[in-house]
């Protein structure tokens, strides 16, 4: 008996009591509603995976690998890890079940544990669970912008407070070269002064000295050349664009020339989220481009982006109960046209404000291919805005279950679907306080 009752958690681990878990599922419940808004749907992978599938993607050289996966020989002597991230289970499930087949957007998104063996801290346990969303297959900067605007939007309704958006690009296969070779000139230089970790790996990786967590690599690390001055024009274009969608929507953010991601995968976006009451680990939430991932995991070259967030830290940044109802998709935004693209991403934005399920074309798809794919997502309206639409500022509202359409102001679209559906919609306080500050 005295033996039974000595029996604890591993240390790492916490159990999630009954008066605890409620408020854990109504963050579950709420995320859900949330990205099922803006159109992600739920996969749900293995907790444990193969382990190479994690040395491919994640690097050879990255912390993770090297330092946190419980690793382990399964009875038939393979090597298996416990996922210690979301996104290659992701990309693994997406290219063995062919979900690409469907020739649209692929938007997921994930809840669940993960696992790696880190001291523990407050917020960061060995078991910790995460909120993940990939949109796989399109280059178009405002999904990047989308990403980052689901987060402040999850956020905004947990009523975290102030909050601070972090952004940087790191570039791609033709200009990451280049400035790992200048990097590694300055890097040799000071290289007695760089942890030990750092010094093992700075000749197969110089990158993973700017994510080090140590004082002296982080200072050393502030002291470096800029990824951001060797950007090819392709993903300099990119990132201007991005800062573009931002401004747009009147997303605030801090350029951070010194942010990379600890994962070998990312390219061009990377982005945080930070809170103030994290401290020094003070990311809530972050993410990024991976466009290189699927083709090196033997994939079709498609371009990704996605994001993760720890639901402990949301809990350490604030706790909370919340109600979620879910809904079905409202409208559709079918534009045509650079102009009318950029339009439909600031329309698409006030409807989500709104609490509106909505959605639109990244893809640069026909009218007629916009409007078959909206028809298979079972929109009840579809927003069509063309150039003559974008001139008169005007779109043109088609009722997917009747056929008939009208054509409307383009700021009334707002005020039309919130009357068509109003028995529908749950209320936005729109009057609350910004979270950015």
């Amino acid at each position: 008996m005295d033996r039974i009752l000595a029996l604890k958690a591993v240390r790492g681990t916490r159990d999630t009591l009954p008066e605890e878990a409620e408020g854990w599922s109504d963050i579950e419940a709420l995320s859900r509603r949330i990205l099922q808004t803006y159109h992600y749907r739920e996969i749900r992978t293995p907790i444990f995976e193969e382990t190479g599938l994690f040395v491919r993607s994640i690097g050879e050289t990255s912390d993770i690998v090297t330092k946190q996966m419980f690793t382990f020989l399964d009875r038939k002597g393979r090597s298996i890890t416990l996922r210690p991230e979301g996104t290659a289970p992701v990309v693994r499930a997406y290219l063995e079940h062919n979900l690409q087949r469907e020739g649209s957007l692929g938007k997921l998104f994930y809840i669940g544990p993960f696992f790696r063996s880190e001291r523990p801290q407050a917020g960061r346990g060995r078991q910790f669970h995460q909120i993940g969303a990939e949109a796989i297959g399109s280059p178009d900067p405002a999904l990047d912008v989308e990403c980052i605007s689901v987060l402040l939007h999850l956020f905004r309704d947990l009523e975290l407070g102030e909050l601070e958006v972090h952004l940087n690009s790191v570039g791609c296969k033709k200009c990451q070269p280049e400035y790992k070779e200048v990097l590694l000139q300055y890097l040799r230089g000071k290289i007695i002064s760089l942890c030990p970790d750092c010094q093992s790996r700075l000749e197969r990786n110089p990158l993973r000295a700017l994510d080090c967590k140590r004082e002296r690599c982080r200072s050393i690390a502030g002291e470096a050349p800029v990824l951001m001055e060797y950007l090819c024009p392709s993903c300099s274009q990119h990132f201007k664009e991005v800062q573009a969608h931002l401004n747009d929507l009147q997303i605030p953010y801090r350029l951070n020339p010194h942010l990379v991601r600890g994962l070998d995968y990312y390219t061009r976006t990377a982005f945080e989220v930070t809170h103030p009451k994290l401290g020094a680990q003070n990311a809530l939430a972050a993410g990024g481009r991976f466009d290189n991932l699927i083709e090196e995991m033997g994939g079709p070259s498609t371009p990704a982006v996605g994001f993760a967030v720890g639901l402990e830290r949301i809990i350490l940044a604030r706790g909370g109960k919340l109600t979620t109802p879910a809904r079905e998709l409202i409208i559709y935004l079918a534009p045509a046209g650079a102009e009318a693209h950029r339009q439909s991403v600031k329309l698409l934005h006030e409807l989500r404000r709104r609490g509106i399920k909505s959605e639109m074309d990244y893809q640069k798809r026909s009218l007629r291919g916009q409007l078959r794919l909206a028809n298979r997502f079972k929109a009840k309206y579809v927003a069509i805005i063309g150039e003559r639409e974008v001139r008169e500022k005007v779109v043109s509202l088609k009722d997917m279950r009747s056929s008939q359409q009208e054509e409307i102001a383009l700021s009334d679209v707002v005020g039309v679907i919130t009357q068509k559906e109003a028995s529908d919609l749950e209320p936005v306080d729109l009057e609350r306080p910004p979270i950015l500050g």
